[in-house]
């Protein structure tokens, strides 16, 4: 299962329709989390790192487009307080 980090123009943005998504903040923290769903989100601000069960890290912040597949267990690690648009699938 695979984390994809990416940035999108803004017309993607537009498209996706990210600015209506829903906001979920957090602040500095570890936790651990299961996806039952596939989840995109959007980035505002904040610094974030997840390590995954096989041993996989990726790290993403501010302006990235993040998704994460349905099933995937980790931890989030969050360094600098996060604020991201989100949706489930």
């Amino acid at each position: 299962m695979k984390i994809v980090v990416r940035k999108l123009s803004d017309e993607e943005k537009n498209n996706l329709g990210i600015y209506d998504w829903p906001i979920w903040t957090k602040d500095i923290s570890t936790f651990n989390w299961h996806y039952e769903s596939m989840e995109e989100c959007y980035i505002i601000e904040g610094e974030v790192e997840i390590s995954t069960e096989d041993g996989t890290i990726v790290h993403f912040g501010a302006d990235d487009f993040v998704s994460f597949p349905k099933g995937l267990v980790c931890t989030w690690h969050v360094k600098q307080a996060v604020r991201k648009h989100y949706r489930f699938e």
